[in-house]
């Protein structure tokens, strides 16, 4: 009986974090995210990630632009736990629909963004 309830809650340690839901980019983010606009239309975020900082996992519930003002190299990990490495250059623009994810900075500098939240 011991054993099934250690089995239990190591299942439960596990799957709960995945089913939990994610946090908005601004509170997993902290200090490092500032909201720069926020109307009817946009919420634009400015995110300046120190080397090593990680956004916490967050979701986006809307479709988004992210504008890098620096370069940089990042390792981004799905709410399924993939993993992919990202590597962009200033002035770069991506764009990506709703999406649940943590993104860690893996640079060797800052990098700052503009993450642009459309809202209709």
């Amino acid at each position: 009986m011991k054993r099934l309830t250690m089995m239990c809650a190591a299942a439960c340690a596990l799957l709960l974090p995945a089913l939990a839901p994610a946090q908005d980019l601004v509170q997993s983010a902290g200090k490092n995210a500032k909201v720069v606009l926020d109307n009817a239309d946009v919420r634009v975020i400015e995110l300046n990630m120190p080397v090593g900082a990680s956004t916490g996992m967050h979701e986006h519930k809307t479709d988004q632009l992210v504008v890098f003002l620096t370069g940089g190299t990042a390792k981004q990990t799905d709410a399924d736990g993939k993993t992919k490495e990202l590597t962009r250059k200033a002035g770069d623009v991506a764009w990506s629909g709703p999406v649940k994810h943590d993104t860690t900075n893996q640079s060797k500098t800052a990098v700052r963004t503009l993450v642009i939240e459309l809202k209709k």
